[in-house]
């Protein structure tokens, strides 16, 4: 009754159009009345919506997001685009396979799936209308790849998802999601320069030459160096993820103001603003979810929902396979942020009592099955009705979703194979923590 009522009450308000994070709280404070006052029920969702922003490493957020901000602000993307079509723009499909390529450069800087689909969306999807690709095919493949930079650092979901799981290295995580989103990569160059050279669609570049592609690489060098610190920072223990934002936005100020110098002090207030307005909306996504989280608690759901995966416990690889089949249909309608609240205290326990059967122990399950459950609600992202970055993406070329559809069915598909071999795989994101003696 609880999640029957919870789901009727937050699909109703998805139809009338309320934004997602008002429809948790909503359907959240509906199906604490069933067995709570208004009074009591009111008290409690504005408790926990509050109170879960109170902790250290959710800081890291908005910090994140400002560097981003700064960094896509200050013609990163421009080069970032510039080195990515020197390298591989002479491939089959070679706009398209700089379109991938550029994406998982940006959303490793940036860590946002909608500001990589914007950022690169804005500069890639108008270039391939411009060379005949079809604005549908360039829409979805756009807003698929943009995906790859919620699997890298400084990923703002990973740091979400250490915090819930508890007890989980936001290093070792971040080093987890690199391979996965390689392959993710990987594969969606191959079918990028597949459906282009199948269906026709734009040309080649003539290889521009090695001075070239040197002068481009080191055009996007020191964004990179970014990475490098923040990472190693993490990694070697010399600081926090939460410290390493505060240095990730010094260095990005320095970047663009003093080196790139494509912005001005001028434009800081702007982009403060900006970074203000979607940490507001991420905290509130956050909030509500935690508050929602607690209901799920509350009315025993996670047991019930362990009880009917439990089903398949002496199948262990058929209770994963069944935990991507709910989270791939959950992330048609849910984002990424309360889909890893809400269902991270759910099937974390259940994957860490079967991690043996894997060959992991507990502790390494948890970095395994938080790739897994990102990597699947990322894939949501592109799924209707709430697919954000497939919207955006449209919204850039202007097209349809309709358009976007027939194009999309191959690239679906191949993130779909991708989480499949990273679920099965968790030597894929195990390997690079375990070298770095981080597990």
């Amino acid at each position: 009754m609880t999640l029957a009522l919870l789901a009727g009450v937050f699909t109703l308000l998805l139809l009338l159009r309320i934004p997602v994070a008002i429809a948790i709280g909503l359907s959240a404070f509906a199906t604490m009345l069933v067995d709570l006052p208004a009074l009591a029920a009111a008290t409690t969702l504005a408790q926990r919506s509050v109170t879960s922003a109170f902790t250290f490493t959710l800081l890291a957020i908005p910090l994140f997001i400002l560097s981003g901000k700064l960094l896509a602000a200050g013609g990163v993307a421009q080069r970032l685009v510039r080195f990515a079509r020197a390298a591989v723009g002479w491939m089959p499909g070679g706009l398209a396979v700089t379109n991938v390529l550029a994406n998982l450069l940006f959303g490793s800087i940036t860590g946002s799936a909608a500001a990589t689909t914007s950022g690169i969306g804005g500069f890639m999807i108008p270039a391939m209308k411009a060379e005949g690709y079809p604005r549908g095919f360039a829409a979805a493949l756009t807003a698929t790849a943009a995906t790859t930079g919620l699997l890298l650092p400084p990923s703002n979901v990973l740091i979400v998802y250490a915090m819930v799981a508890g007890g989980v290295s936001v290093g070792a995580l971040f080093l987890a999601g690199y391979l996965p989103g390689l392959l993710l990569c990987s594969l969606l160059v191959i079918v990028a320069a597949w459906m282009s050279k199948a269906g026709g669609y734009g040309k080649r570049d003539v290889f521009p030459g090695w001075r070239v592609l040197l002068l481009s690489a080191l055009g996007i060098l020191p964004s990179f160096v970014l990475l490098m610190i923040v990472i190693g920072g993490i990694v070697s223990g010399l600081f926090t993820a939460t410290e390493a934002s505060a240095i990730a936005v010094l260095y990005a100020l320095i970047l663009v103001l003093g080196v790139y110098r494509e912005i001005s002090t001028r434009d800081l207030p702007v982009l403060l603003l900006e970074t203000a307005s979607t940490t507001g909306m991420v905290f509130l996504l956050i909030g509500t979810s935690v508050a929602l989280a607690w209901v799920f608690a509350y009315a025993n759901v996670p047991e019930l929902i362990a009880q009917w995966v439990g089903v398949l416990k002496e199948h262990p690889w058929a209770v994963l396979l069944a935990i991507n089949v709910i989270l791939l249909l959950v992330g048609t309608f849910l984002d990424v942020t309360p889909g890893v609240l809400i269902f991270t205290p759910i099937f974390l326990p259940l994957m860490v009592g079967l991690a043996p059967e894997f060959g992991l122990t507990g502790d390494e399950m948890h970095y395994h099955f938080g790739i897994v459950l990102v990597f699947n609600l990322c894939l949501g992202l592109v799924s209707p009705p709430a697919g954000t970055t497939l919207f955006i993406g449209a919204s850039i070329a202007k097209c349809s979703l309709s358009e976007l559809n027939r194009p999309l069915i191959p690239i679906f598909a191949t993130g779909v194979i991708a989480l499949l071999i990273v679920s099965y795989t968790p030597s894929l994101t195990l390997w690079l923590p375990r070298f770095l003696g981080l597990l």
